[in-house]
């Protein structure tokens, strides 16, 4: 690592151009380095120099088809939005950060004002703005605004890399309070990508005990071993309900996370659940509806809740990091400089065996 990366010193002296590299999405599948002004922090923002970015699954769909359900792009977008980086420049009212400082950005900006905000569930404000979701801009730049209350301090101990990964970390942390994992369960997660992998560590978290996972790629499993889980499970070469019934002695699991968005895995979680336990629907399937056993769901008396992004999960996010609960640079596959932004993408897009994170770096690559 650079020290630039791992530390403030640096950062106190930055330059700040007046124009900056951004890696813009045209339209599906066109990618274009473009230069653009540095934007100006407003007085309650921060201006962050941008140092890792993580390729989401939403960013390849918005990529490979120009929409996500009613998201279009129906104009030039920038994507990114699992970002870290280095305070540069404060507004005037801010008073958390100075410059130097590292920071983990949450990428939803809510209004703070309507019911669902001051009920604490901040991630259904239908006035959020959230980087890489049409018509926001991302975080594919050198340089971005964000607002004060949406930046979260990082120790030196946690690389950029892994505080850009408590975007998709969060998501297993939401599930994980919805679903009232509490500590001695069993869970499934089915679908290792990086939602589910980081999904582990949350389950780790809450004090999970057996961590039972699911996939088809070889690589993924491995990685899932890596991270703690205690049993894999590959599709396509075992019955998986069968598996787990056994590993379970015929009782099933006390909480399922499906994080595929496939509607044959959503079904495989749904069974695996045991008498009284529940489901998290994290994953989105490319259809509206899909069949489920209702009978069996009263009959069994099954919670399910569906989980749609995350609040108040960043500072435990960072701070399990922090405690080494799941080293997020095990999932690091591969790293690219912002001018190689579709060649990222491409990476992401089609190269399942062998990545997993795809890692874009605006400015520096590490060291």
């Amino acid at each position: 690592m650079t020290k630039e990366t791992k530390g403030n010193a640096v950062g106190k002296n930055q330059i700040i151009p007046e124009t900056m590299k951004a890696a813009v999405l045209n339209e599906p599948m066109d990618i274009e380095l473009k230069q653009l002004s540095v934007p100006e922090p407003a007085e309650n923002e921060v201006l962050v120099k941008v140092m890792a970015i993580g390729i989401c699954g939403s960013d390849i769909h918005y990529y490979e088809h120009g929409r996500i359900g009613r998201y279009v792009v129906e104009s030039p977008l920038i994507l990114g939005h699992e970002c870290a980086g280095l305070v540069v420049k404060t507004g005037k009212n801010v008073t958390k950060f100075q410059k130097g400082d590292r920071v983990a950005i949450e990428p939803g900006v809510t209004c703070g004002t309507c019911s669902y905000c001051k009920e604490g569930r901040y991630n259904l404000c239908p006035q959020v703005e959230f980087l890489a979701t049409p018509p926001v801009d991302g975080a594919f730049v050198q340089y971005i605004k964000h607002r004060e209350d949406f930046l979260f301090h990082i120790p030196d101990s946690v690389s950029y890399e892994a505080a850009a990964l408590n975007e998709p970390f969060s998501v297993g942390l939401h599930a994980a309070k919805r679903a009232d994992l509490k500590p001695g369960s069993t869970v499934a997660i089915m679908g290792m990508g990086p939602v589910g992998l980081t999904a582990i560590g949350a389950a780790k978290a809450y004090g999970a005990t057996n961590i039972i996972v699911t996939d088809l790629e070889k690589n993924r499993l491995a990685a899932a071993a890596e991270l703690g889980a205690t049993h894999t499970i590959n599709v396509l070469e075992t019955d998986v309900l069968a598996e787990i019934k056994e590993i379970t002695n015929g009782e099933g699991v006390d909480v399922a996370f499906e994080t595929a968005g496939n509607p044959k895995a959503l079904q495989s979680a749904l069974s695996a659940v045991r008498r009284g336990g529940k489901l998290a629907i994290i994953g989105l399937p490319p259809q509206d509806e899909i069949g489920l056993n209702v009978p069996a769901i009263a009959d069994n008396e099954l919670d399910i809740v569906g989980i749609f992004r995350y609040a108040n999960t960043y500072p435990d996010g960072i701070n399990f990091i922090s405690s080494g609960v799941i080293d997020m640079d095990k999932l690091i596959t591969h790293r690219y400089k912002l001018e190689d932004a579709k060649e990222a993408m491409e990476t992401a897009r089609v190269d399942k065996k062998s990545s997993i994170k795809v890692v874009v770096y605006p400015n520096e690559m590490p060291v």
